[in-house]
This record gives structure tokens, sequence and C-alpha cells, in this order.
């Protein structure tokens, strides 16, 4: 059998799957369809005039010889058809030539011929080819591997190391702790970095896997996080066993890790509960003398985290959120559209509203809740109420509107529903009145072509008696004048 001879090819398989971290049978799978693209540009360089659709090739395929103690390089090989009559050299062979070399063959069967170049022949145009579609090749099996062993560690902590940067962008190794074992680029991007971070060569992080990007592209394949709130629910996850156990779970966690004003850091507000009575979750996540919580703070390089205790009454729950203030009154104003008033002292207000306004907002984030801070000792319950009642008031006729315009709909489609069945119970009658009519005028029909025959019938047996009667008056005549 012909070989087009690779020197090496077995070392050369070995370097690029060390190199690129995949295994040799994906490599020399990847080798196979970049020899299989060369070779079939080499067909077309040899028949320009010829038109090939993209199936024409399907039925070739490569083979690799890898012995170590002889010839290392591949085969063409092409799968035919046996037949009686060859219409297509590629695809087809001919019964009797076949038969000379296997008598048993039969019409239909297939056979796999060497069909290789020689070496000569695959040109230059054929090597580029090859070595094109063979990086193209082996950047596909990387992704595929890649999107096999991250794609079910969405959110998952992964331990990650700064590699490079670019742009604005810190590129950094990643490894999943199962799968390869090997390292592979993820990309930090500049909204899911903390401003307390020192990103230098090689200095390590702990990051939330964000995303696995599908398909083809330029760039890593994974987008990695440092201020996701997911990190912060994984790290206390790590941190405490309380949570890892179930005994204590997390309801809700805000996040601002990126704030608008360099003047104000990045703060977490993350809210705990239990159902175990012997059990404080605020404790369990702060640890003794906070030794569990520090641990978390020294991950997100000083990031502030407010620890508080989750309660199914709004009010509680409100009022815990706005930690470390003190309230003094949280109002549910609005229950229905969530808004509430919440009553502090007056040297509590700026710690209750937080540096332009982080806490308050961090709290409604985590609550669900629109807040407005009230200093309790200037807040008119009277007035307040005032403006609820008007407030409730205008509600109410909106609503009653509403109602009324609804109702008033409801009675124009009722009428006209009914004008509709009205009108079609009238075309209903119209036309059972014009069928009764046209059977009426049948059967009148009916009738007088009845009356005419019968007449005839009549008509006709009265001459027959006339012409009866006629006859026997004449013989008598003729009697009387023979008589006289």
């Amino acid at each position: 059998m012909s070989l087009v001879n690779l020197p090496n090819l077995q070392e050369m398989i070995d370097t690029i799957s060390r190199e690129k971290n995949l295994p040799k049978h994906a490599v020399e799978n990847a080798l196979c369809e970049a020899l299989l693209k060369g070779y079939e540009r080499y067909r077309r360089t040899q028949q320009m005039g010829v038109h090939f659709d993209e199936e024409y090739f399907d039925n070739f395929d490569i083979e690799l010889d890898v012995d170590d103690y002889g010839e290392q390089g591949f085969r063409v090989l092409a799968t035919k058809t046996i037949v009686e009559e060859v219409t297509s050299q590629d695809h087809q062979i001919a019964l009797d030539e076949v038969r000379e070399v296997a008598p048993e063959a039969q019409a239909g069967d297939t056979v796999v011929l060497d069909v290789t170049p020689d070496q000569g022949d695959f040109g230059r145009m054929a090597a580029i080819q090859t070595k094109q579609v063979l990086a193209q090749k082996l950047r596909d099996q990387q992704r595929k591997l890649i999107q096999e062993e991250f794609q079910d560690l969405e959110g998952a902590i992964l331990n990650a190391r700064v590699v490079r940067f670019e742009r604005q962008s810190v590129i950094m190794a990643v490894s999943s702790g199962v799968g390869s074992q090997n390292e592979v680029e993820a990309e930090l991007l500049k909204r899911d970095q903390l401003p307390n971070d020192n990103y230098r060569a090689n200095a390590t992080f702990r990051v939330a896997l964000k995303k696995v990007s599908e398909g083809s592209h330029r760039g890593p394949q994974l987008l990695v996080s440092r201020a996701d709130a997911a990190l912060v629910v994984e790290l206390f996850t790590n941190e405490v066993p309380e949570i890892e156990d179930e005994i204590v779970r997390i309801v809700a966690v805000a996040r601002e890790a990126n704030p608008p004003s360099r003047s104000v850091g990045p703060r977490t507000k993350i809210a705990v509960d239990t159902l175990e009575r012997d059990v404080d979750p605020v404790g369990a996540c702060i640890g003794a003398r906070g030794s569990r919580i520090q641990v978390v703070v020294n991950e997100l390089r000083g990031e502030k985290i407010d620890v508080i205790r989750w309660s199914p009454d709004p009010a509680t729950y409100i009022s815990n959120a706005l930690s470390p203030a003190r309230v003094d009154e949280v109002r549910l104003v609005n229950p229905d559209e969530r808004q509430a008033h919440v009553l502090v002292p007056e040297d509590q207000l700026s710690l209750a509203i937080g540096k332009e306004g982080q806490n308050v907002r961090l709290a409604a984030r985590l609550t669900g809740w629109k807040i407005d801070i009230k200093d309790a000792g200037k807040y008119d319950y009277e007035a307040e109420d005032r403006k609820l009642a008007e407030l409730q008031a205008a509600r109410e006729a909106a609503e009653a509107e509403a109602k009324a315009k609804a109702a008033e709909a409801e009675a124009k489609a009722a009428a006209a529903r009914a004008a509709r069945e009205a009108k079609m119970a009238a075309i209903a009658a119209a036309a059972a009145e014009v069928e009764a009519e046209l059977e009426a005028g049948y059967l009148s029909l009916e009738e007088e072509s009845v009356s005419p025959t019968v007449a005839n019938a009549t008509a006709t047996g009265a001459i027959d008696d006339t012409h009866g009667n006629g006859a026997t008056t004449d013989e008598d005549m003729t009697k009387a004048t023979e008589e006289e």
C-alpha cells in the first residue's frame, strides 16, 4: 500500500498533546480531519474544471501509520460500491474488476481501496490547507473539552492565578479540580474586579465561575468574577459548617462590590435563618471573635459585610436590614406596593442612610421594599396618616373607576352579544319562513301538474262514450231504412 511519508509523526502527536493539554486520540482525530481537507484541496487543484459538492468526499478516510519501527505517515482510503456499470470513479468500482481478485463479490457490496497520491503530488497548497485546518480543529477540541469540564461548575468557586493583562481585563489560569487537572485561561472583566484587589503576575485569588461560553470566538472561553454575590455565598458556605450542613440557610444577599463613587467602599448584606431553636444563625456565620467572617473579609480584601437575621415579618426584617443603625419604628405605609417608613433617632439618620445612601440602598435591595428613612422626632403622624388616607382614597377611587370602566365595557360587550344573537335569530327565522314558502309553492306546483292530466283523461273518456253511442244509433238507422 502507498504511504505519504511523515517522519517523526508519533513524536509530533505527543508534542501537540502535551502542549495543548489534549488527549492523544483527540490530536489524532484532528490530524485525520486536517489531512482529509488537504487531500480535498489536492484533488480540487488537480481537476480545476470539475465541480465537487460538499458531500463528494464523504466516502474518503485517512489512516495514520505511527509504527515506531517503520516508516510513519498516512494513507488515503476510499470506500467504493461494486456496480455493473461505473458512473463515478471515486464512488464506484466495476464488478468484473473486483471479481478478478475476489470471485465471490456481488453487486451492491463495498470495498475499501488505497487511493493515496504520490509523495510529490501532495503539493504546497494542500500542505498549507492541512496546517490551517489542523490548528482550527485543535482549537475546537480544546473548547469542547473545556465545555465538558466546566459546564456543570457555573457559580462554583475556583482558585485562579494571574497570567497576563489585556486592555482592562485580567487573564487568569484556573483549574476545575477534576478532569484533565490542567489550567485553563479565564477572563476577569473590569466590571467583575474588586477596587481593593492588587492584580499582579502570579498573584492568586478565589473567583466565581460566571459563564462558560459556547461556540468559537476569540479570547478565553471562561468568564470569572470577583464581584458576583455568588462568591460571597460560596465563601460563607466553605467557612461555616452549619450552612454546608443546611442547619443555617442563606435567604438573600445584596452586594455592591463596585460602588458608584470612589469614596464609598464595597459592602455586602447577607440575611440568614435557621429552623433550629438552639442555633444562632448570625453567630454561626460570624464565629468565635469573628474568626469565620474575618476569613471572608480577608479574601474580599477588606469588604464590609453585614450579617443579619431574616424574619417573615416585614417590619422586623427591614429593621434588621438597616443594621448597624438603631430603628425606633417601621411603618408599612403601603404593603401592596411594598413601601415603608422607617423612623430612627436623629443621631442615627446618617448611619441608617449610609455613605451616599449605600446602607439604605442595600437594605432595600435585600428586603425588596422601598424604604424611606424618617427622623422620629420630626415625624408628623397626623400629616402622614392624612397623606396616606388621601393616597388610599385616590387609589380606591382609581380602582373604582377602573372597575366601573370594566363593568361598562362588559355591559357594552354583553349588549353587542345580545344584538348579535338577536340578529342571528331574526336571520334564522327569515330563513325558516322562506323555506316554508318555498315548500308551499312546490306543493302547489305539484297539484297544478296533476289537475290537467285528470281533465284530459276525463275528456278522453267522454269522447269515447260519445263515439260509442253514435255507432249504435247508425245501426238502428240502417235497419230502419232496410225495413222501409
